[in-house]
């Protein structure tokens, strides 16, 4: 289901890794539906990322990189998170929030 975590070395990896892997947990056809992001902010400072994909049906899943632990959750259209997945390399706080 996922790609390999040691290819997301910049926040666009990481967006086309989370978009890949939305697409792959209800077989959606990447092509045909977007991303959205929107940033998740803790006193004042940029902390994560939060993203939603939705699909047909009203289907919506999601995803949060929380940027303190360099993890991604992933969660399914009920709402229940499938996946906790560490990044092994750092990303740079400062570029997601530009």
């Amino acid at each position: 289901m996922y790609s390999d975590t040691n290819d997301v070395r910049t926040l666009d990896d990481l967006r086309t890794f989370v978009h890949r892997s939305l697409c792959a947990k209800e077989n959606l056809l990447p092509e045909q539906f977007h991303v959205t992001e929107m940033q998740l902010v803790r006193r004042g400072r940029v902390c994560g990322l939060q993203f939603s994909l939705h699909g047909p049906r009203s289907v919506r899943l999601g995803a949060v990189w929380a940027s303190d632990h360099n993890v991604l959750y992933l969660y399914d259209a009920g709402g229940v998170r499938y996946a906790r997945i560490e990044l092994p390399r750092r990303l740079e706080l400062e570029k997601a929030a530009a």
